[in-house]
């Protein structure tokens, strides 16, 4: 896996349109990093994830696990069966959860999937989180302090607003994976994101993996876009 990469969120209402998406990509020599989220998923379920690998594309299953400790560890074991590259959980749940998690998706040979652990979705605003969720202070602070749990925890990074990210390294180090969503062209629109930033700021500030839907998606022509991230991204 390349410490740096563009993860494509296949946000996609089945397999089918799944496949006819990825199927544009079929000529190019680099497959891109994909993430299944919950509605795909949920749609398709496991299936969608063994066709992928199948195709050879690295995948970040998007689940957001967030439970008691003991029936996040029983999912995470399951999961871990799946073989995809990366899975994550919510911070929020507590370092208890995050250990059991990692517990549970250690394979009997010691290897795992990377375990990441949402600070807050980029939709959240700082008076969002301070009205709706009844957490004070800063929305900065709240990703750092979720952040250090998840290290704590033994987890390999958090996702966090682009913005975020720069904070994240300072306070938990430059191996401790950022992994954004929240990814904008500089030239596109925001719609329901509230944290974004482009792909090349995202670099700068010291994203490892940026997650970029709709702007790749949506695009008019989808490997073109695709490129323009990866250019934008990892070329210094």
């Amino acid at each position: 896996m390349n410490k740096k990469d563009v993860i494509i969120a296949c946000d996609f209402a089945s397999a089918e349109d799944t496949y006819r998406f990825l199927d544009k990509f079929k000529d190019e020599p680099r497959k891109p990093f994909v993430k299944i989220g919950m509605e795909l998923f949920y749609a398709a379920g496991p299936d969608i994830v063994r066709e992928l690998k199948r195709r050879g594309h690295q995948i970040f299953l998007d689940l957001k696990l967030h439970d008691i400790p003991n029936t996040v560890k029983k999912s995470m074991a399951v999961l871990s069966r799946l073989d995809v590259d990366m899975c994550n959980l919510h911070a929020a749940g507590t370092i208890e959860m995050m250990k059991a998690a990692l517990e549970g998706l250690t394979r009997e040979d010691g290897t795992r999937p990377l375990l990441i652990a949402v600070t807050q979705l980029t939709s959240t605003s700082e008076e969002r989180m301070h009205d709706d969720l009844l957490i004070p202070g800063k929305i900065g602070d709240c990703v750092v302090h979720y952040a250090k749990n998840a290290q704590k925890a033994g987890l390999d990074g958090v996702v966090c607003s682009p913005l975020e990210a720069g904070m994240v390294k300072e306070a938990c180090g430059r191996e401790f994976m950022a992994v954004t969503p929240g990814i904008r062209f500089a030239d596109g629109a925001v719609g329901d994101q509230v944290r974004v930033t482009t792909p090349e700021k995202a670099r700068e500030i010291g994203s490892d993996f940026i997650v970029v839907g709709r702007p790749i998606t949506a695009a008019e022509d989808p490997v073109a876009a695709y490129k323009r991230c990866l250019k934008e991204f990892l070329e210094e």
